[in-house]
């Protein structure tokens, strides 16, 4: 397969911290090009990563007729407008989450991405890892009898007033940055959405970012619960509970490549973990997303799902601040 050529927009510290030694390695994915709206950044991002092609605009590299498809990691505001202006261009797209600040804009997206031809995937990348593979495999197996409720604990510590995860008017806050996985990973695992759900938020007074938020999501029975936080200890774990034991999905978003994947398993039989050979998520989601647009299949995590997580997201926002339940 001949390797699809992406170009990244922004010089991200997430990319180059999480993605681009992955990419590199890979014989499906070429890093083509970069842009920056500081030229010289662009260029000494180009030059330390022996990137081909740079811009000193997004526009310019969006329309480098090279380029297969564009990497999204702007701040969540500028989400949408870029989507667009990629799909105008031809180029399919991978964002990063969450996908858009609300659900009308995710269909928008989406709506705008059929209408262009162009591919349009969220990059969730837990949901390729063989360990989340793994465990919603057990769960359909029943090894832990019916799902009764899954907890999920999100958290790190940020108090950079700069950072845009710290500035509300770039979509920062807890429930936008992390609170998606809990809900992206719970829709997963009960492989259905919600019927209503219940928010509790804490707004930092500084920021004016939600920096300690808590979320009830009612699957008509089964009750998935989370904690995200901002500025409090750095943890995450996922527990799924059912009616005949537990699994533990541990690290189960920001994965270590070089380190053993694992999840815990507790059942009336007794404990035993299983564990994952080393290998990197990123470049298993980047991967699959050229796949899908080579072979022209649909893309793994399809932007229906993306509208899924939105919804949720809108509902635990408009819960928080009504102190009411809120049906999807």
């Amino acid at each position: 397969m001949q390797p699809l050529n992406i170009g990244i927009l922004g010089v991200s510290n997430h990319f180059f911290k999480r993605c681009f030694t992955p990419l590199k390695h890979s014989k499906m994915i070429h890093v083509y090009a970069i842009a920056s709206r500081n030229e010289e950044r662009a260029r000494e991002a180009s030059t330390k990563w022996h990137i081909p092609k740079y811009y000193d605009s997004y526009e310019a590299l969006i329309a480098d007729k090279n380029l297969d498809a564009v990497y999204i990691p702007l701040p969540n505001h500028m989400h949408l407008a870029y989507i667009k202006k990629c799909a105008d261009a031809g180029k399919h797209v991978i964002c990063e989450k969450p996908i858009t600040l609300n659900a009308d804009e995710a269909i928008e997206a989406s709506h705008y991405a059929d209408k262009h031809g162009i591919k349009l995937m969220e990059a969730f990348m837990y949901r390729f890892h063989p360990k989340w593979q793994r465990a919603k495999e057990l769960v359909m197996q029943g090894e832990i009898g019916p799902v009764t409720s899954i907890h999920t604990i999100f958290s790190y510590h940020n108090t950079n007033p700069d950072n845009i995860r710290n500035v509300k008017a770039y979509g920062g806050g807890a429930l936008y940055d992390i609170g998606c996985y809990a809900i992206s990973t719970a829709r997963f695992i009960m492989d259905k959405e919600p019927i209503r759900v219940m928010g509790q938020a804490h707004i930092n007074p500084t920021f004016h970012v939600d920096d300690l938020t808590s979320g009830i999501m009612d699957f008509g029975g089964p009750r998935c619960l989370f904690t995200v936080g901002t500025q409090t200890f750095p943890e995450q774990e996922v527990t799924i509970h059912g009616t005949a034991g537990t699994i533990t999905v541990t690290i189960p978003f920001n994965d270590i490549p070089e380190i053993q994947g694992k999840i815990l398993v507790k059942t009336s039989a007794g404990e035993r973990v299983i564990t994952f050979d080393p290998i990197d998520q990123y470049q298993l989601e980047f991967e699959a997303f050229a796949k899908a647009i080579r072979e022209d299949l649909p893309v793994p995590l399809s932007p229906t799902d993306s509208i899924g997580n939105m919804k949720v997201i809108d509902a635990l926002f408009q819960s928080a601040e009504t102190s009411q339940w809120v049906t999807l």
